[in-house]
């Protein structure tokens, strides 16, 4: 069998959910006009960088971007934008998003195929939160805009594309959505659409877009209708809506022809024999299909997955025919309207079979309904665990199970987890770094996912679990690099290294659980010595560390960040760059590859240079500097020191106090 192959499989490498945005519009759009809002921010500041840097789009047009003075501003700047024919782009959440409502209704009104970009965010009700949750989309799946669900970084690149490709085709707007932080700040192995896929899937603004202001070509918009007019007009809108599912069929099938990666309007996940379903949108559904292989293979539970991606326009009938044989399924959503029949998917999908009960045109008959749960999990970037998802799924199994639930908490309606298994792929290595302030350890562990992929050619995932780390607070990140791609995206209990960027991490609860026997970890520390840095060690980690056989490592970052940075703004952030030396030296990817010390830090270097070069060559030197000290100067406390023999041995035999 001879394998298909794709003219255009994408730029192999590493970002996350906000630049990979930033790297379509950069090139399709002609501009931008945005009031930066977390979690949306990056794409916006990302968008103006290239703006600043002079950079010109695919036609050779230089970009522009506008920030007005608020959401609600930039949305109607937007729609002046493409008013006047310009092919303009946007990137807002939460209450931004909410703010500029009533301009989404005349942007869709006039037919303004706009791309908006949202890092999905919970809205301020009861208490403010910057995080993940789907209230302010959902606030606005009335304006007549597409709505397209990314689970992962590499969709909100390719959907940012296909929602361009059927706005245009269509005139109607559409949203890019991703879950903020969880998507738009999470690195992960992704492929780059080409430059020369993107102008031929997209073409032309000049030759896809119409001026409205033309004065040769005048065009009557957004006038005054009374009662003789207004409906008629309003009516008459459907002539573009019904052409919406077309189109966006049309794009994903064009797609897949360039790229090789498919897309539906809704991606189904073992399902053919499958006897119950978790169905949902956004971030968390990748981790429900890695629990659906675990409930498998260990439960014997029949589970699949349904995800959404197009939630506007509603894929009913293909919702239907995924989910009409099963026995049950719970659609998971990350919001909680109490007042509702049922929260906003849930509800649709309800309507959904109520349609192909009563045999509804393009419907599939049905002539039963397989029983509907429902539950809310993830509110404000709450962890959702692969335990959440099996307890859901054998909620469904049980006569009296909760209809309606709620993940991840404690509360009267919660499902509690009685098992969270790893759910990582094979050969996976997990890192779990714990830090008070930050001491750059988010930009570190960006860097090391970047050379993990470039050096070792492994799939990788790195985020933080963001909070008030710039406070002075405890921060906590994480990293998983695999051979195979990585969907766990939750926080990660069972790992293999967990770097301490503070000692008195120690007192910040129990940093070391979830460690796996003879793994690592590293502490921060100016103790010069195995035995003085063991006195500081409290007992209770003691014991854990002589249990599990976990092994010690140590070093003075801080010193090695003072005495190598050049410029006193960096030290903080180098203290991160010496762990990824650390990191070098101790796991096993190196090993695994044959790679000679030479070979890696060359490799080190080029990584290094894509990602500091533009700060300037000294910028690197001093990075790969801090690197190689790291890799060198680490020294690991000895077995006889931790099992209570003070014999004064280190790794490969170097006076750990004394200077490379």
């Amino acid at each position: 069998m001879i394998e298909k192959t794709f003219p255009y499989p994408g730029i192999p490498t590493t970002a996350d959910g906000s630049s990979v945005v930033v790297w379509v519009e950069s090139h399709i759009a002609q501009g931008a006009c945005a009031y930066p809002i977390t979690p949306s921010t990056n794409m916006g500041t990302g968008f103006q960088e290239e703006v600043a840097n002079g950079k010109k789009n695919l036609w050779g047009e230089t970009l522009v971007f506008l920030e007005p003075e608020s959401e609600h501003s930039s949305a109607s700047a937007c729609e002046g934008f493409a008013l006047a024919g310009g092919r303009v782009t946007n990137f807002t959440s939460g209450q931004g998003l909410v703010l500029m409502k009533e301009v989404l209704f005349t942007i869709s009104g006039k037919r303004l195929p706009i791309v908006f970009h949202i890092g999905a965010r919970a809205l301020t009700s009861h208490s403010l939160n910057i995080h993940a949750g789907h209230d302010d989309v959902m606030a606005v799946a009335d304006a007549g805009w597409g709505m397209l669900f990314a689970k992962n970084a590499q969709d909100a690149a390719d959907l940012s594309l296909i929602a361009r490709r059927a706005a245009e085709d269509s005139l109607t707007p559409f949203l890019n959505i991703q879950d903020g932080f969880l998507t738009t700040h999470t690195i992960e192995s992704v492929r780059l659409p080409e430059p020369e896929m993107m102008r031929q899937f997209v073409g032309a603004p000049s030759d896809k877009l119409r001026c409205l202001m033309d004065p040769e070509h005048p065009v009557m918009s957004g006038v005054v209708q009374n009662q003789d007019s207004y409906m008629k007009g309003k009516i008459a809108q459907r002539y573009y809506y019904d052409k919406v599912p077309g189109a966006l069929q049309a794009a994903l099938e064009e797609f897949y022809r360039l790229s090789g990666r498919r897309y539906d309007m809704v991606q189904t996940y073992r399902l053919e024999d499958a006897e119950y379903a978790i169905v949902g949108m956004g971030t968390y559904m990748e981790t429900a299909m890695a629990t659906a292989d675990w409930l498998r293979d260990n439960e014997g539970i029949k589970v699949g997955v349904l995800h959404v991606t197009a939630f506007r326009p509603f894929p009913g009938a293909q919702i239907v025919s995924a989910l009409a044989h099963l026995k049950a399924f719970a659609v998971v959503e990350r919001l909680d309207i109490p007042l509702a029949q049922s929260n906003p998917l849930t509800a649709e999908i309800k309507a959904a079979f109520a349609d192909a009960v009563q045999g509804a045109p393009g419907y599939p008959q049905v002539a039963r309904v397989p029983a509907i749960y429902s539950g809310s999990a993830g509110l404000g970037s709450r962890d959702v665990r692969p335990g959440d998802f099996i307890a859901a799924a054998k909620n469904m199994t049980l006569p009296n199970g909760k209809r309606f639930f709620v993940l991840g908490i404690k509360h009267p309606l919660a499902l509690a987890r009685q098992k969270d298994p790893d759910v990582r792929p094979p050969q996976a290595f997990s890192m779990r770094g714990h830090s008070v302030g930050g001491y750059g350890s988010v930009t570190t562990n960006k860097v090391i996912a970047t050379i993990v992929e470039d050096l070792f050619s492994l799939q990788v995932q790195a985020y933080p679990k963001y909070g008030s780390e710039k406070k002075g607070l405890p921060t906590t990140y994480y990293l998983t690099a695999a051979p195979e791609k990585v969907r766990t995206h939750c926080e990660l209990e069972q790992v293999d290294f967990v770097p301490l960027n503070d000692v008195n991490a120690f007192q910040q609860g129990n940093p070391l659980a979830g460690l796996s026997s003879g793994g690592m970890v590293f502490i921060q520390t100016d103790k010069t010595t195995p035995e003085d840095v063991w006195a500081d060690v409290p007992e209770h980690a003691r014991s854990n560390i002589r249990n599990k056989k976990i092994r010690v490592l140590v070093l003075d970052t801080v010193q090695i960040a003072r005495e190598v940075a050049t410029s006193p703004d960096l030290i903080q952030r180098m203290q991160g760059i010496v762990l990824l030396g650390i990191f070098l030296r101790f796991t096993p990817f190196r090993e695994r590859l044959g790679l000679s010390e030479e070979d890696l830090f060359r490799g080190v270097e080029k990584s290094l240079r894509k990602y500091f070069g533009r700060r300037g060559d000294q910028v690197v030197r001093d990075n790969l500097k801090a690197v190689r000290r790291g890799f060198e100067e680490v020294f690991e406390i000895p077995r006889e020191v931790i099992d209570g023999h003070l014999a004064p041995v280190v790794a490969g035999g170097k006076d750990p106090s004394a200077k490379v």
